[in-house]
């Protein structure tokens, strides 16, 4: 299947490990060269290096952290040294505190919003400094919890619902300049990051036994997703939130 994506370039924050490498992988069995981002653990990164490489792209390590930015431009003036330029942002890279109400503080509050939503402000900033061949993409990942109501989820999901609205404005302004802004909304996919739900085996349960589709959503699932609203065919597709959840959010 040719997607025409040979040769573009791409950021994927987050992309060690889970959904991001997911993404990340799936974009280079195009020939989409990624620069791979990460802020504490090297060795995974590394290891989705050689595996992009492996797949025939062009690989670079970029450490950051995507809720500090001084560190988002030196990590887009590293990729503008190395490859010259950018078309795709997929900005996956998440966290955020999981407490029940009367736990939070606001110094959780807005950790969790910095680097789940605000994050992609200067993401975006920056990546419209870049030269580029021809449109640019960009793609937040999302979640259930910014519609629905999880336990424990109360900033988390208050930071998602802020990162789809940032999507409709973002894209509302610079669809003019040839950029397309959407997010892709996740049902519950059984990573590293849900180990730290302290219900994780109560979430997981509760959604395969919901899910029309009858199974859990995989990384994979969402990474195609991520790499169709990247291409020419989704080039109307501007401002969007697409659910990938088997169905579970539409079943009462």
């Amino acid at each position: 299947m040719d997607l025409r994506l040979r040769g573009k370039r791409a950021l994927v924050t987050g992309s060690s490990r889970g959904i991001g490498r997911a993404i990340a992988l799936s974009l280079a069995d195009f020939k989409v060269d990624v620069a791979i981002n990460f802020f504490r653990h090297r060795g995974p990164a590394e290891e989705v290096v050689k595996e992009i490489e492996a797949r025939g792209a062009r690989a670079l390590l970029v450490r950051g952290n995507v809720a500090d930015e001084d560190h988002v431009r030196r990590m887009f003036a590293e990729i503008r040294e190395a490859w010259g330029g950018l078309e795709i942002l997929v900005s996956n890279a998440a966290s955020g505190v999981l407490k029940p109400v009367s736990e939070l503080t606001l110094h959780h509050f807005h950790w969790t919003m910095d680097i789940n939503a605000a994050a992609l402000l200067p993401l975006v900033q920056q990546l419209m400094t870049m030269p580029s061949a021809g449109t640019k993409s960009v793609v937040a990942v999302s979640s259930l919890g910014a519609i629905r109501a999880i336990p424990n989820y109360t900033a988390v999901g208050a930071s998602k619902a802020a990162l789809e609205s940032m999507v409709r404005h973002l894209a509302a302004e610079l669809a003019p300049e040839g950029v397309r802004v959407n997010a892709v909304s996740a049902g519950t996919v059984d990573t590293d990051a849900l180990k730290h739900f302290p219900n994780r085996q109560q979430l997981l349960d509760e959604s395969a036994r919901r899910t029309p589709a009858g199974r859990l959503i995989t990384p994979q699932d969402i990474a195609n997703t991520v790499v169709f609203l990247c291409t020419e065919y989704a080039s109307m597709i501007h401002g969007q939130t697409v659910v990938v959840d088997g169905g579970y959010s539409i079943v009462a």
